[in-house]
Protein backbone atom coordinates (compact mmCIF):
# COMPACT_ATOMS: atom_id res chain seq x y z
CA UNK A 1 0.00 0.00 0.00
CA UNK A 2 1.45 3.57 -0.53
CA UNK A 3 0.51 6.01 1.06
CA UNK A 4 0.84 9.80 -0.24
CA UNK A 5 1.24 12.49 1.18
CA UNK A 6 1.27 15.57 -0.51
CA UNK A 7 -2.10 16.76 -2.24
CA UNK A 8 -2.92 14.31 -5.93
CA UNK A 9 -5.67 13.52 -7.60
CA UNK A 10 -7.90 10.33 -7.35
CA UNK A 11 -6.61 9.24 -10.89
CA UNK A 12 -3.02 9.57 -9.42
CA UNK A 13 -3.50 7.69 -6.04
CA UNK A 14 -5.28 5.11 -8.34
CA UNK A 15 -2.12 5.01 -10.48
CA UNK A 16 0.25 4.65 -7.51
CA UNK A 17 -1.43 1.52 -5.84
CA UNK A 18 0.88 -0.87 -5.81
CA UNK A 19 -0.90 -3.39 -7.71
CA UNK A 20 -1.43 -1.49 -10.64
CA UNK A 21 1.16 -3.01 -12.81
CA UNK A 22 -0.08 -6.55 -12.22
CA UNK A 23 -3.49 -5.29 -13.22
CA UNK A 24 -2.36 -3.95 -16.39
CA UNK A 25 -0.23 -6.68 -17.15
CA UNK A 26 3.07 -5.36 -16.96
CA UNK A 27 4.29 -9.19 -16.29
CA UNK A 28 7.54 -8.68 -18.00
CA UNK A 29 8.61 -6.19 -15.94
CA UNK A 30 7.22 -7.58 -12.57
CA UNK A 31 9.73 -10.80 -13.61
CA UNK A 32 12.91 -8.60 -14.47
CA UNK A 33 12.42 -6.88 -10.95
CA UNK A 34 11.90 -10.98 -9.35
CA UNK A 35 15.34 -11.53 -11.00
CA UNK A 36 17.32 -8.75 -9.02
CA UNK A 37 14.80 -8.73 -6.27
CA UNK A 38 16.63 -12.39 -5.87
CA UNK A 39 19.66 -12.09 -7.12
CA UNK A 40 20.79 -9.76 -4.45
CA UNK A 41 19.15 -11.96 -1.87
CA UNK A 42 21.27 -14.77 -2.76
CA UNK A 43 23.78 -12.96 -3.42
CA UNK A 44 23.69 -11.76 0.70
CA UNK A 45 22.87 -15.29 1.60
CA UNK A 46 26.43 -16.09 0.10
CA UNK A 47 28.20 -13.37 2.17
CA UNK A 48 26.49 -14.24 5.39
CA UNK A 49 27.51 -17.86 4.17
CA UNK A 50 30.95 -16.71 4.12
CA UNK A 51 31.13 -14.89 7.14
CA UNK A 52 29.91 -17.93 9.44
CA UNK A 53 32.74 -19.74 8.17
CA UNK A 54 35.44 -17.24 8.89
CA UNK A 55 35.98 -17.11 4.88
CA UNK A 56 35.16 -13.24 5.11
CA UNK A 57 36.89 -10.73 7.80
CA UNK A 58 35.58 -7.21 9.11
CA UNK A 59 31.36 -6.99 9.00
CA UNK A 60 28.81 -6.27 6.84
CA UNK A 61 24.90 -5.24 7.28
CA UNK A 62 22.71 -7.04 4.62
CA UNK A 63 19.29 -5.75 3.09
CA UNK A 64 17.97 -9.08 3.57
CA UNK A 65 13.87 -8.03 3.42
CA UNK A 66 14.53 -4.26 1.84
CA UNK A 67 15.38 -5.69 -1.83
CA UNK A 68 11.84 -4.17 -2.78
CA UNK A 69 13.49 -0.37 -2.10
CA UNK A 70 16.29 -0.36 -4.35
CA UNK A 71 15.10 -2.37 -7.34
CA UNK A 72 12.34 -0.24 -7.71
CA UNK A 73 13.96 3.03 -7.60
CA UNK A 74 16.80 1.91 -9.16
CA UNK A 75 14.27 0.65 -12.09
CA UNK A 76 13.32 4.48 -12.93
CA UNK A 77 17.10 5.96 -13.06
CA UNK A 78 19.13 6.12 -16.09
CA UNK A 79 22.89 4.79 -16.21
CA UNK A 80 24.37 8.34 -15.56
CA UNK A 81 22.09 9.11 -13.01
CA UNK A 82 23.88 8.89 -8.93
CA UNK A 83 22.85 6.61 -6.36
CA UNK A 84 24.98 7.42 -3.11
CA UNK A 85 24.02 4.58 -0.35
CA UNK A 86 24.63 3.99 3.11
CA UNK A 87 26.00 1.16 5.27
CA UNK A 88 23.42 -1.43 4.11
CA UNK A 89 24.35 -0.77 0.33
CA UNK A 90 25.06 -3.93 -1.65
CA UNK A 91 21.64 -4.29 -2.81
CA UNK A 92 21.81 -0.11 -4.15
CA UNK A 93 24.62 -1.38 -5.89
CA UNK A 94 23.17 -4.32 -7.40
CA UNK A 95 20.30 -2.77 -8.64
CA UNK A 96 22.27 0.25 -10.00
CA UNK A 97 24.18 -2.02 -12.27
CA UNK A 98 26.61 -3.29 -10.15
CA UNK A 99 28.40 -7.19 -10.82
CA UNK A 100 28.14 -9.19 -7.79
CA UNK A 101 31.61 -10.94 -8.91
CA UNK A 102 33.24 -7.89 -8.37
CA UNK A 103 31.55 -6.79 -4.62
CA UNK A 104 32.76 -10.56 -3.82
CA UNK A 105 35.99 -9.64 -4.72
CA UNK A 106 35.86 -6.30 -2.87
CA UNK A 107 34.99 -7.90 0.25
CA UNK A 108 37.66 -10.46 0.00
CA UNK A 109 40.54 -8.05 0.09
CA UNK A 110 40.91 -8.76 -4.14
CA UNK A 111 42.57 -6.74 -7.04
CA UNK A 112 39.70 -7.29 -8.70
CA UNK A 113 37.25 -5.77 -6.42
CA UNK A 114 35.42 -2.32 -6.92
CA UNK A 115 37.96 -0.52 -5.07
CA UNK A 116 40.99 -3.14 -5.52
CA UNK A 117 40.07 -4.84 -2.22
CA UNK A 118 40.55 -1.69 -0.36
CA UNK A 119 37.27 -0.27 0.29
CA UNK A 120 35.38 -3.51 1.54
CA UNK A 121 31.63 -3.46 2.25
CA UNK A 122 30.99 0.05 3.87
CA UNK A 123 33.11 1.90 0.82
CA UNK A 124 32.34 0.52 -2.25
CA UNK A 125 32.41 2.63 -5.25
CA UNK A 126 31.79 2.18 -8.87
CA UNK A 127 31.98 5.77 -10.47
CA UNK A 128 31.72 3.96 -14.00
CA UNK A 129 27.61 3.38 -13.13
CA UNK A 130 27.01 6.44 -11.16
CA UNK A 131 27.39 4.20 -8.01
CA UNK A 132 29.51 6.90 -5.63
CA UNK A 133 29.65 4.92 -2.35
CA UNK A 134 28.71 3.21 0.59
CA UNK A 135 29.40 5.09 4.28
CA UNK A 136 30.28 3.46 7.13
CA UNK A 137 28.94 6.68 8.91
CA UNK A 138 25.07 7.05 9.60
CA UNK A 139 23.94 9.64 7.60
CA UNK A 140 27.15 10.60 6.03
CA UNK A 141 26.37 9.95 2.17
CA UNK A 142 23.23 12.79 2.45
CA UNK A 143 25.51 15.87 2.29
CA UNK A 144 27.55 14.26 -0.79
CA UNK A 145 24.77 13.24 -2.67
CA UNK A 146 23.14 17.07 -1.72
CA UNK A 147 26.53 18.56 -3.28
CA UNK A 148 26.43 16.10 -6.27
CA UNK A 149 22.82 17.43 -6.74
CA UNK A 150 24.55 20.68 -6.75
CA UNK A 151 27.03 19.86 -9.19
CA UNK A 152 23.85 18.58 -11.57
CA UNK A 153 22.39 21.96 -11.11
CA UNK A 154 25.55 24.15 -11.95
CA UNK A 155 25.95 21.48 -15.18
CA UNK A 156 22.34 21.79 -15.80
CA UNK A 157 21.86 18.57 -17.28
CA UNK A 158 18.73 16.15 -16.40
CA UNK A 159 20.34 14.01 -14.03
CA UNK A 160 19.15 12.78 -10.53
CA UNK A 161 20.84 12.11 -7.42
CA UNK A 162 19.41 9.65 -5.34
CA UNK A 163 20.62 8.65 -1.85
CA UNK A 164 19.75 5.67 0.62
CA UNK A 165 19.54 6.00 4.45
CA UNK A 166 17.91 4.26 7.32
CA UNK A 167 15.40 5.75 10.09
CA UNK A 168 18.14 6.79 12.20
CA UNK A 169 19.74 9.07 10.29
CA UNK A 170 16.85 11.14 10.17
CA UNK A 171 18.40 12.05 13.35
CA UNK A 172 21.50 13.85 12.09
CA UNK A 173 22.30 16.95 12.23
CA UNK A 174 23.68 16.79 8.33
CA UNK A 175 20.30 15.09 7.41
CA UNK A 176 18.25 17.94 8.01
CA UNK A 177 21.64 20.58 7.21
CA UNK A 178 20.76 19.14 3.43
CA UNK A 179 17.50 18.80 3.02
CA UNK A 180 17.11 22.62 4.44
CA UNK A 181 20.14 23.34 1.43
CA UNK A 182 18.24 21.26 -1.44
CA UNK A 183 15.13 22.80 -0.73
CA UNK A 184 16.37 26.57 -0.42
CA UNK A 185 18.52 26.11 -3.68
CA UNK A 186 16.14 23.83 -5.85
CA UNK A 187 18.48 20.71 -5.82
CA UNK A 188 17.88 17.68 -8.40
CA UNK A 189 17.83 15.14 -5.43
CA UNK A 190 15.46 11.74 -4.09
CA UNK A 191 15.79 11.19 -0.12
CA UNK A 192 15.10 7.83 0.28
CA UNK A 193 14.49 7.11 3.78
CA UNK A 194 14.62 3.08 4.58
CA UNK A 195 12.50 2.95 7.59
CA UNK A 196 13.79 -1.04 8.66
CA UNK A 197 11.69 0.00 12.44
CA UNK A 198 15.44 -0.17 14.50
CA UNK A 199 18.57 1.61 14.30
CA UNK A 200 20.74 -1.01 15.70
CA UNK A 201 19.28 -2.47 18.11
CA UNK A 202 16.93 0.48 19.16
CA UNK A 203 12.73 0.73 17.64
CA UNK A 204 12.27 3.66 15.69
CA UNK A 205 9.30 4.70 17.90
CA UNK A 206 11.71 5.04 20.89
CA UNK A 207 13.99 7.49 18.90
CA UNK A 208 11.31 9.59 16.93
CA UNK A 209 8.37 11.12 18.50
CA UNK A 210 6.57 11.21 14.89
CA UNK A 211 4.25 8.50 13.45
CA UNK A 212 5.83 9.00 10.11
CA UNK A 213 9.75 10.69 9.10
CA UNK A 214 8.27 11.65 5.82
CA UNK A 215 6.57 14.65 7.58
CA UNK A 216 10.57 16.07 8.69
CA UNK A 217 10.65 16.66 5.05
CA UNK A 218 7.09 18.49 5.39
CA UNK A 219 9.61 21.34 7.68
CA UNK A 220 11.36 21.81 4.95
CA UNK A 221 8.79 22.08 1.90
CA UNK A 222 9.81 19.03 0.33
CA UNK A 223 7.56 16.93 -1.45
CA UNK A 224 7.07 13.53 0.28
CA UNK A 225 5.69 10.28 -0.21
CA UNK A 226 5.59 7.28 2.11
CA UNK A 227 5.21 3.74 0.37
CA UNK A 228 5.15 0.14 1.51
CA UNK A 229 8.57 -0.74 1.03
CA UNK A 230 7.79 -4.76 0.24
CA UNK A 231 5.59 -3.69 -2.50
CA UNK A 232 8.24 -3.36 -5.59
CA UNK A 233 5.76 -1.87 -8.12
CA UNK A 234 4.30 0.26 -5.35
CA UNK A 235 7.92 1.34 -5.01
CA UNK A 236 8.54 1.99 -8.71
CA UNK A 237 5.16 3.39 -9.53
CA UNK A 238 6.00 6.11 -6.38
CA UNK A 239 9.58 6.92 -6.80
CA UNK A 240 8.58 6.82 -10.89
CA UNK A 241 6.38 9.97 -9.70
CA UNK A 242 9.08 11.69 -7.68
CA UNK A 243 11.71 11.41 -10.08
CA UNK A 244 9.82 12.56 -12.89
CA UNK A 245 8.80 15.64 -10.65
CA UNK A 246 12.57 16.20 -9.89
CA UNK A 247 13.90 16.26 -13.62
CA UNK A 248 10.62 18.76 -14.42
CA UNK A 249 10.89 20.62 -11.68
CA UNK A 250 14.28 20.75 -10.06
CA UNK A 251 13.34 20.53 -6.43
CA UNK A 252 13.84 17.70 -4.17
CA UNK A 253 11.72 14.74 -3.14
CA UNK A 254 11.50 12.45 0.08
CA UNK A 255 10.44 9.15 -0.04
CA UNK A 256 9.85 6.99 3.04
CA UNK A 257 9.75 3.49 2.57
CA UNK A 258 8.02 1.34 5.23
CA UNK A 259 10.54 -1.72 5.42
CA UNK A 260 11.61 -4.21 7.43
CA UNK A 261 15.27 -5.99 7.74
CA UNK A 262 14.76 -9.80 8.19
CA UNK A 263 18.30 -9.83 9.44
CA UNK A 264 20.20 -8.33 12.36
CA UNK A 265 22.02 -4.80 12.39
CA UNK A 266 25.26 -6.39 11.07
CA UNK A 267 26.89 -9.83 11.12
CA UNK A 268 26.89 -10.73 14.91
CA UNK A 269 23.47 -9.54 15.83
CA UNK A 270 21.37 -11.80 17.37
CA UNK A 271 17.92 -10.00 17.39
CA UNK A 272 17.59 -9.79 20.79
CA UNK A 273 15.74 -6.62 21.37
CA UNK A 274 12.35 -8.07 18.77
CA UNK A 275 10.29 -10.79 18.89
CA UNK A 276 9.76 -14.15 16.93
CA UNK A 277 5.82 -13.21 15.80
CA UNK A 278 7.20 -10.15 15.08
CA UNK A 279 9.96 -11.37 12.63
CA UNK A 280 7.08 -14.46 11.56
CA UNK A 281 4.68 -11.55 10.93
CA UNK A 282 7.15 -9.37 8.97
CA UNK A 283 8.40 -12.59 6.84
CA UNK A 284 4.33 -13.10 5.41
CA UNK A 285 5.15 -9.55 4.06
CA UNK A 286 8.27 -10.81 2.87
CA UNK A 287 9.15 -8.35 -0.77
CA UNK A 288 10.00 -11.71 -2.63
CA UNK A 289 7.86 -14.11 -1.45
CA UNK A 290 5.04 -11.98 -2.24
CA UNK A 291 5.60 -11.01 -5.45
CA UNK A 292 6.42 -15.10 -6.22
CA UNK A 293 2.57 -15.44 -5.43
CA UNK A 294 1.48 -12.68 -7.52
CA UNK A 295 2.90 -13.70 -10.67
CA UNK A 296 1.87 -16.99 -10.18
CA UNK A 297 -1.84 -15.79 -9.64
CA UNK A 298 -0.66 -13.42 -12.91
CA UNK A 299 -0.30 -16.75 -14.56
CA UNK A 300 3.62 -16.85 -14.83
CA UNK A 301 4.82 -20.62 -14.32
CA UNK A 302 6.16 -21.84 -10.92
CA UNK A 303 8.51 -24.07 -12.32
CA UNK A 304 9.89 -21.09 -14.43
CA UNK A 305 10.34 -19.17 -11.07
CA UNK A 306 12.21 -22.26 -9.97
CA UNK A 307 14.72 -22.44 -13.27
CA UNK A 308 15.30 -18.31 -12.28
CA UNK A 309 16.23 -19.46 -8.60
CA UNK A 310 18.64 -22.26 -10.32
CA UNK A 311 19.94 -19.73 -13.08
CA UNK A 312 20.87 -16.93 -10.01
CA UNK A 313 22.20 -19.55 -7.91
CA UNK A 314 24.67 -20.55 -10.62
CA UNK A 315 25.76 -16.68 -11.39
CA UNK A 316 26.45 -16.15 -7.56
CA UNK A 317 28.73 -19.60 -7.42
CA UNK A 318 30.19 -18.52 -10.61
CA UNK A 319 30.55 -15.02 -9.29
CA UNK A 320 32.02 -16.53 -5.95
CA UNK A 321 34.97 -18.65 -8.12
CA UNK A 322 35.84 -15.60 -9.86
CA UNK A 323 36.82 -13.59 -6.70
CA UNK A 324 38.26 -16.76 -4.77
CA UNK A 325 40.84 -16.88 -8.03
CA UNK A 326 41.40 -13.46 -8.04
CA UNK A 327 44.64 -12.05 -6.57
CA UNK A 328 45.26 -10.63 -3.29
CA UNK A 329 45.52 -6.57 -3.81
CA UNK A 330 49.32 -6.25 -3.27
CA UNK A 331 50.99 -4.42 -0.42
CA UNK A 332 52.28 -1.79 -2.67
CA UNK A 333 49.30 -0.48 -4.23
CA UNK A 334 47.93 0.32 -0.70
CA UNK A 335 48.00 4.16 -1.34
CA UNK A 336 47.36 3.87 -5.00
CA UNK A 337 44.29 6.11 -5.27
CA UNK A 338 43.89 7.57 -2.08
CA UNK A 339 44.79 11.13 -3.30
CA UNK A 340 44.23 12.82 -6.83
CA UNK A 341 46.50 15.79 -8.25
CA UNK A 342 44.96 18.61 -9.14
Amino acid sequence: MIFLKTSLSTVSQARLWGKASVANNNLEQLIEFYKLMLKIRLFEEKIDWLFSRGMLGGTSHMCIGQEAVAVGISANLNQDDYVISSHRGHGHLIAKGGEIRKIFAELMGKIDGYCYGKGGTQHLCAKEIGFYGTNGIVGGGIPVATGIALSIKLRKTRQVAVVFFGDGATNQGTFHESLNIASIWNLPILFVCENNLYGMSAPVGKMTNIDDLAQRADAYNIKNYIVDGMDVSGVFDVSNEAISYIRDRQQPCFIEAKTYRHCGHSKSDPKVYRTKDEEKCWLEKDCIGSLKKRLAVAGFDVEKMDKIKGDIEREVGDALKFSEKSEFTPQHFALEGVYKDG
